[in-house]
């Protein structure tokens, strides 16, 4: 059995506490050991001298750590981190739909289920970009999410699934200045391809500022298409794919789910990895944030098992004991009587010198 140390709460400040401890434990004592030879008066001072005891044992409020208290939903920032490269537009989602409908719509599902946080939008292909800043406008944020799309096809030259590291690295140091009790969720949408010829950097960076969140993993092994985005109109204004210029015949080119390099961004930020498929809820992944369980180091208290009580009861009792027993006493003190005036007997007339005899009438 580990032991765990009291923590004390208390409701004055410890010098007014100990001056009071020492003014009122100081007289009682001195009350019973002046009555000590008065075993009534005796039995009395010792017992309000158990009772001042027991109330200052009250005011200093011990209690026991118990765990961790449970957070509320407002209390958090929710990080949307979104690949937007053109493999996010792969056909391999569901019945053949894009991974990005995949995206939106979790994005929908999580900020239902964290209602009440604040939401930021960040997307990412050749650069990072902030769409949404935090606001607690969750419709704005899947409004944003909807509006967002594949980056234009002709400007694609390849990219890196690090490339919102510094943005997001910038985010959360500044919303965790700004409210330092607020916890940062991050969830992370893509399927791990880097194009750009580099190494990816490490989002090691961010991952102090991070609470809680997941990196969600899109697209399958098998792979699927990708349509050609020109930035006009909506994303199927073209029936055009993109295609592999590398490979003899340029076939069109195929998207794969990369989830090794996805696994080691979830292991940077401290969060769990989660492959997303058509059908499936993210509730396992939002359910920490969702009920209480993340929050911020200067958000979390520890939560106390209060000790107070077992020296309450006894005090109260022994108060209306004490009180019982004053208002008897009370009741034994009666002032004294004043004292009746004696009632005379009237005296029969005298005539001349002599009274009259009894039973004779003058």
């Amino acid at each position: 059995m580990i032991a765990r140390a009291v923590v004390f709460q208390p409701v004055l400040p410890w010098w007014l506490l100990i001056v009071a401890a020492v003014a009122l434990l100081g007289f009682t004592g001195w009350r019973v050991v002046a009555e000590r030879r008065r075993r009534r008066a005796l039995l009395t001072w010792v017992r309000r001298l158990v009772i001042v005891a027991l109330l200052l044992v009250v005011a200093v409020r011990p209690s026991l750590p118990g765990g961790s208290a449970q957070a509320s939903v407002a209390q958090l920032n929710v990080f949307f981190v979104v690949d937007t490269t053109s493999s996010i537009a792969a056909e391999d989602w569901g019945d053949g739909r894009r991974r990005l409908d995949g995206v939106r719509s979790d994005i929908a599902e999580i900020a239902s289920q964290l209602a009440g946080a604040r939401f930021s939008l960040l997307s990412f292909d050749s650069t990072a970009v902030l769409r949404t800043p935090l606001t607690d406008d969750a419709s704005a944020v899947v409004a944003a999410a909807d509006a967002m799309n594949q980056e234009v096809t002709y400007y694609s030259s390849g990219s890196s699934i690090s490339e919102a590291n510094d943005l997001l690295a910038e985010r959360l140091t500044e919303a965790r200045q700004s409210a330092p009790e607020r916890a940062n969720v991050v969830y992370y949408f893509g399927d791990g391809e880097q194009t750009s010829g580099t190494e990816p950097e490490s989002f090691a960076a961010s991952a102090g500022d991070v609470d809680g969140g997941a990196v969600f993993g899109y697209g399958t092994e098998q792979g699927g298409r990708m349509r050609v985005f020109d930035g006009y109109g909506d994303e199927y204004s073209t029936k055009e794919y993109i295609q592999d210029r590398t490979q003899p015949g340029d076939p069109d080119a195929i998207s794969v789910i990369d989830e090794d390099a996805l696994r080691r961004i979830a292991d940077q930020l401290g969060v769990p990895y989660v492959h997303r498929t058509a059908g499936t809820s993210v509730d396992a992944a939002v359910a920490d944030a969702r009920d209480g369980a993340v929050a911020s180091d200067e958000g979390r208290a520890d939560s106390l098992t209060d000790l107070y009580w077992i020296a309450a009861i006894p005090a109260f009792l022994l108060l209306l004991l004490d009180v019982a027993l004053v208002t008897r006493a009370l009741g034994e003190v009666r002032p004294p009587r004043p004292p009746r005036p004696e009632r005379r007997r009237a005296s029969a007339p005298v005539v001349g010198d002599r009274r009259p005899e009894r039973g004779v009438r003058p």
